[in-house]
């Protein structure tokens, strides 16, 4: 079998001819074989091994390993560290085989799919990686298409086929595709077999959308477009069979050159890890030469005078060469300071976490039946991080259900709720819809409440009827009629298949589309319109067209678009007009509804037929035809008279305004960057709260030119400073300037956090951007002023922005500001914004998948968001940041006492500990309590995490783990290693055994030591989970009980009979432990490593509490109150019925409930709550609870924190 890639030269064209294989391999094209695996059964070991050495701390341990080899300068077996690196090796490799495998197995079930190939004229069934480029195959209904086709014709009239594109973009809905004329004729084998037509085209690239080339055939040059093309992974439907050529096979189609590798995303924590794992590579080099230092002293001073029983091994011939070999040495021994099992623990920790994310039910959306995915396990901690959100509207804060709701047709407006006399419907009246019973075709579920508009329809408004017959022709959508009257459409995009159906109720109905026809029933007579061209929409041209013959022979263009292109393109004779459209749109806007324009133009036919030929001379060209078509599908679309202009309502999302109400109480900013209209954007804004009402101020950028976008981002910030020097507080702008200018002053690097004076304002502020604005204000040299002045707003709306505009947006504030940001959308439009930030979440909307498979997270609800960030993202933050305090404490813990032995030792690199303890202290005696507080712990219940979001804050400020957090597990695991050596070191000076024999042998000595150790780490891991489950318990008390199992095990006779060489020291650890003095000792050192650990929480819960003890106070308050009022009830006196629960309200709380006001206030309320001096709040709740027994006082302590 041939190779399924191999590395080719770029191409600049392709050339393929039919039916001609030795022609087509002179060029080397790809097979159709596609290989996604990275190993095979030969290169796995080699080349795994070699990835994962790739990675610094692997190795590092190999280094370790091999020094470990070397006699002179080895104190512990091999074993101490080949035990772990195989292990680590083992599970990575076995995870890299497991995914590898299931590649393996997907690439052979692609690769083996049937397809019929034609040979000869002959057609036979191969697998698809024999299909060779140039061939020719046959594709049946409801099959796969195998690879990107010409598609040279079918078994349907005009040479049409249908396609879904569900792998490719994630629509279901139908597309059509059309053999060019020369080619769809060839319908029999025997014709095909014959043909021999050659393509040159565009080489192979990724974009789906497009395609250019030519067919060269019986000296004939025919044009080639996407229309006429099949794309490998779409599906053949409700066509009996077609014919294509293969233009581009295997790793060469579009679908496979879409599937390049994501953008690896690293968290800040890797960031920090891979820095402090440096510092202390440095800190154990430190510690080895001074205790080479010392050992060469030692040797020169000391140990040359024992040279008679103590002579210096073969080789070493000096103190200094002595000091060498010791300072490698001590390298090995203490090389646990840089555990190589941090990384697989973090690596299993975070699949756990993202595990929690998709088993959580209440993430899943019953509906659509879509749970929330994880789709990366690396990111998970940075969930809890996030300052700046980034959204889509449209589909995202919206539901992408289009609703006609409201239409202008020639200065009149209809969509307003009416009753029968025609007059506006007061609150709370009741609304009829109007009755579509006088058209059998009608769609029952729509509706509409204007009959006025049905009357025009009625009584033959020409204007309305050409209205609805521009919306019945004007569109890319598919008709299907499963039964006589039933008809149903696909559209590409709802809006399309809303103004479809609208235009289908009122009497204009869409029924039937050929290449070169489409059919319509108008008020029940059918008409049949010759399609001439279609004028295709896309995000540049924002507009679309047809060119149609109409039944009387008169050539017509149809348009509809954004009001900003098609305004521009009206007749002057329709200035009246557009005033009053433009009244009608903002009026529109305002509601927050989404706006087409209509116009069209009558065209001569002489003019028509002189475009024509020109826009075919275009098609037929390979150079800059986009840029030809562009040109005159932009002389065409001119001189357009106006129709009128549509509006579709686009509901909200359930739980969209809560959502964003809460993530902003938990500081975090939200952006929305829409391609929709300012007034449309507003409006949205002010429905899903990220604008209200008690803003100080909503800024409006709109300018055209650079100086006039300069001058509304300075007005804009100088609105802003003037009302900030009256800020309240306590503090003055001054102050507030200064302390502004002092932390600026203590960044050092142009990527540090950016700092400013505006970051001193304290009102609220919000910010909106038009895309024209936007364009200017991303320039290098305003690119800082507009950042400045949008970071100091709550909310910013960026409209009629590009994708690539979402993208420069996200990679300012990713350039500029040291913080975490967040992109969520649901389109194609969104990829770029997705892949850009930090973390990218993809919303399975009606948008097909394209931002699904962009991002790392993915679900189907908007509102899921709170729950990702403020519930998964903050304990995934809290788990990993007390996973690494205790990782780095317990090992320093653990390494640092054979420092403070080499003291004693004459720095004669011996360790402590026996070399089996030192082999399974991070394996199994200390790893699994260590992974259940990593993936189990949590601070506070998910409710809470939901009802108070400025439990977020600490994650934003990255205060849970940090250089400072850093060196306090540092120095708290050095302090428990001092104590460690030198409290069984001072007792066994002078200790005896209950039969007067000396304790101190140096066995004895290494068996007190690691059980102390063991014992207190385990008591330490106990002090610091905060989330008990039974596997915790399991984890914590069993590493304890396999510690004492292992110890007796290895000192045991039976181990001694089977490897005497190995296990030496029969009956230490059972005699060294039946001794009272050792487990005084024990005792005495885990209470002094312990007690002032407790001592310091307590200390710090009471003079400076975390806002999480705050809450866990006032929720265990809470508890026993409710408690103590169960009790009384039942005590108390049975005649009262009166609840007291009335009289603990405060007064106006409804008002402010009613207000909207409540959960920012709330807000405030807390952050001043937790701002006070320690304890004052804890005597305030005791006070409480002490003096009202009919109240339950934590409930108004709750209100305080609540939202």
């Amino acid at each position: 079998m041939e190779r399924c890639s191999s590395r080719r030269a770029p191409e600049e064209e392709r050339r393929v001819r039919a039916n001609n294989r030795d022609y087509n391999e002179r060029f080397q094209y790809a097979s159709n074989c596609i290989k996604t695996s990275k190993y095979n059964i030969i290169t796995f070991l080699p080349v795994n091994l070699f990835e994962q050495f790739q990675e610094v701390a692997n190795t590092y341990f190999l280094f370790l390993l091999i020094l470990q080899l070397i006699p002179q300068i080895s104190s512990l077996s091999w074993f101490t560290t080949i035990v772990p690196l195989v292990l680590v090796l083992t599970i990575t490799a076995v995870k890299d085989a497991t995914d590898d495998y299931f590649r393996h197995k997907s690439d052979n079930q692609v690769n083996n799919r049937q397809s019929q190939l034609l040979v000869g004229g002959v057609l036979r069934q191969e697998p698809w990686m024999n299909v060779r480029v140039g061939d020719i195959i046959k594709l049946e209904n409801n099959q796969f298409v195998a690879a990107d086709l010409l598609l040279l014709c079918s078994s349907e009239p005009h040479g049409l086929c249908y396609i879904e594109t569900a792998e490719l973009d994630g629509e279901t809905n139908m597309k059509v595709r059309q053999a060019i004329p020369v080619t769809s004729e060839l319908g029999d084998t025997s014709k095909l077999a014959q043909f021999d037509g050659e393509v040159i085209c565009e080489p192979p690239n990724n974009k789906l959308d497009k395609f250019g080339g030519t067919l060269h055939w019986k000296d004939n040059k025919y044009p080639l477009s996407n229309q006429n093309l099949l794309l490998r992974g779409c599906v053949l439907r409700n066509t009996e069979c077609c014919f294509g050529l293969v233009l581009f096979a295997g790793p060469d189609t579009k679908l496979m050159q879409n599937s390049g590798r994501t953008k690896f995303k690293r968290t800040s924590i890797d960031r920090l890890m891979n820095t402090l794992v440096l510092w202390i590579f440095g800190f154990l080099v430190c510690m080895g030469v001074i205790l080479a230092i010392g050992n060469a002293i030692w040797e020169h001073e000391v140990g040359i005078c024992f040279q008679i029983y103590l002579p210096w091994d073969e080789g070493v011939h000096s103190a200094f060469f002595s000091g060498f070999l010791s300072f490698w040495s001590y390298i090995i021994i203490l090389n646990t300071v840089v555990p190589i099992s941090l990384y697989v623990s973090v690596e299993v920790i975070r699949l756990g976490h993202s595990y929690f994310i998709n088993w959580d039910k209440k993430m899943y959306c019953a509906q659509r039946r879509v749970p929330a995915e994880a789709r990366t396990t690396t990111l998970n901690e940075e969930l809890g991080q996030v300052e700046y959100i980034f959204s889509d509207k449209t589909g995202t804060l919206t539901q992408n259900i289009m609703v006609f709701s409201k239409c202008s047709v020639n200065g009149h407006s209809y969509g307003d709720v009416q009753d029968v006399l025609g007059h506006k419907l007061e609150l709370g009246e009741k609304p009829q819809p109007v009755d579509f019973s006088f058209n059998p075709l009608a769609d029952a579920n729509f509706q509409f409440w204007d009959a006025r508009l049905l009357e025009a329809v009625k009584v033959g408004d020409c204007h309305v009827h050409q209205f609805f017959r521009l919306l019945s022709l004007c569109h890319t959508v598919m008709a299907e009629e499963k039964s006589p009257g039933e008809l149903y459409y696909k559209a590409q995009s709802p809006d399309e298949g809303a103004l479809v159906t609208a235009a289908r109720n009122f009497g204009f109905v869409f029924r039937a589309r050929t290449p070169q026809t489409i059919t319509v029933q108008e008020l029940g007579t059918a008409a049949t319109y010759q399609l001439l061209a279609i004028l295709d929409f896309n995000n540049v041209r924002k507009r679309m067209s047809v060119i149609v013959r109409s039944p009387e022979g008169r050539i017509l263009l149809y348009c509809k678009g954004a009001d900003t292109i098609l305004l521009e393109r009206l007749c002057p004779a329709n200035q009246a007009l557009t005033s009053l459209t433009t009244e009608h749109l903002n009026e529109y806007a305002g509601e927050g509804l989404r706006t087409l324009v209509l116009a069209y133009r009558e065209l001569e036919e002489s003019y028509y037929q002189e475009w024509a030929q020109r826009l075919l001379r275009a098609r037929a060209t390979l150079e800059a035809r986009e840029d030809r078509l562009a040109r005159l599908y932009d002389e065409v679309e001119q001189d357009l008279m106006l129709l009128g202009a549509t509006a579709i309502e686009d509901k909200l999302q359930q739980g969209v305004p809560e959502t964003i109400a809460v993530l902003t109480l938990a500081n975090i900013k939200i952006w929305v960057l829409t391609g929709d209209k300012q007034e449309t954007a507003v409006n949205i804004g002010y429905s899903c709260k990220m604008l209200t009402e008690d803003l100080a101020e909503v800024f409006v950028v709109a300018g055209h030119t650079v100086l006039e976008v300069r001058q509304e981002l300075r007005k804009a910030r100088e609105k802003m400073l003037e009302a900030s020097r009256s800020v309240g507080n306590g503090f003055s702008y001054q102050e507030k300037l200064s302390s502004s200018s002092s932390s600026s002053s203590s960044s050092s690097s142009s990527s540090s956090k950016l700092t400013s004076v505006l970051e001193a304002i304290t009102g609220e502020y919000a910010l909106v951007i038009n895309g024209h604005s936007l364009a200017h204000a991303l320039e290098a040299d305003m690119e800082v002023e507009f950042l400045e002045t949008a970071c100091a707003c709550r909310a910013v709306i960026c409209c009629r922005v590009t994708p690539l505009q979402k993208a420069q947006v996200v990679e300012l504030v990713k350039k500029h500001k040291r913080a975490v940001t967040l992109a969520i959308g649901d389109g194609a439009n969104d990829v770029s914004m997705i892949k850009t930030a930090h973390i990218g979440v993809g919303i399975s909307g009606q948008e097909g998948i394209q931002a699904v498979l962009a991002s790392d997270y993915s679900f189907s609800q908007f509102r899921f968001l709170q729950r990702l960030l403020l519930v998964h993202g903050r304990w995934s933050y809290l788990r990993m940041c007390k996973f690494l305090c205790y990782f780095f404490y317990k090992n320093f813990a653990f390494t640092m006492v054979h420092f403070w032995f080499g003291f004693f030792c004459g720095f004669s690199a011996q360790t402590v500990y026996d070399q089996y303890f030192i082999t399974l202290y991070n394996i199994v005696y200390t790893s699994l309590p260590v992974l259940a507080m990593g993936i189990f712990d949590q601070d506070v219940p998910e409710q809470r995490s939901m009802e108070y979001p400025k439990l977020y804050e600490p994650g934003q400020l990255n205060l849970l783990f940090n250089k400072r957090e850093f060196f306090i597990c540092i120095a708290q695991g050095i302090y428990t290693s001092v104590l460690m050596f030198f409290i069984p070191y001072g007792v066994f000076a002078d200790a005896t055994r209950d039969d007067g024999a000396q304790l101190a042998d140096y066995q004895s000595f290494a068996v007190t030591v690691a059980t102390s150790l063991v014992i207190v780490v385990s008591v330490q891991i106990g002090l610091d989970t905060g989330f008990w489950t039974a596997i915790n318990h399991f984890f914590i008390w069993g590493s304890l009980a396999a510690y004492f199992a292992i110890l007796f095990a290895m000192h045991s006779d039976g181990l001694f009979q089977l490897f005497p060489n190995q296990f030496r020291f029969v009956g230490s650890a059972q005699s060294t432990l039946a001794q009272p003095t050792v487990w005084l000792t024990i005792a005495l050192t885990a209470v002094v490593c312990i007690v002032p650990v407790v001592a310091f929480r307590f200390l710090k819960l009471d003079l400076k509490p975390q806002l999480s003890d705050t809450v866990r106070y006032t929720q265990l308050v809470r508890k026993k109150q409710k408690a103590q009022h169960r009790c009384m009830r039942r005590g108390g006196r049975g005649g009262s019925r009166r609840s007291g629960y009335a009289f603990s309200h405060q007064e106006g709380f409804g008002e402010l409930i009613m207000s909207g006001k409540n959960m920012r206030l709330s807000s405030l309320a807390l952050a001043s709550f937790t701002t006070r001096p320690g304890t004052a709040w804890i005597e305030t709740l005791r006070k409480k609870k002490g003096s009202s027994e009919g109240s339950p006082s934590g409930a108004v302590a709750d209100r305080a924190l609540k939202l």
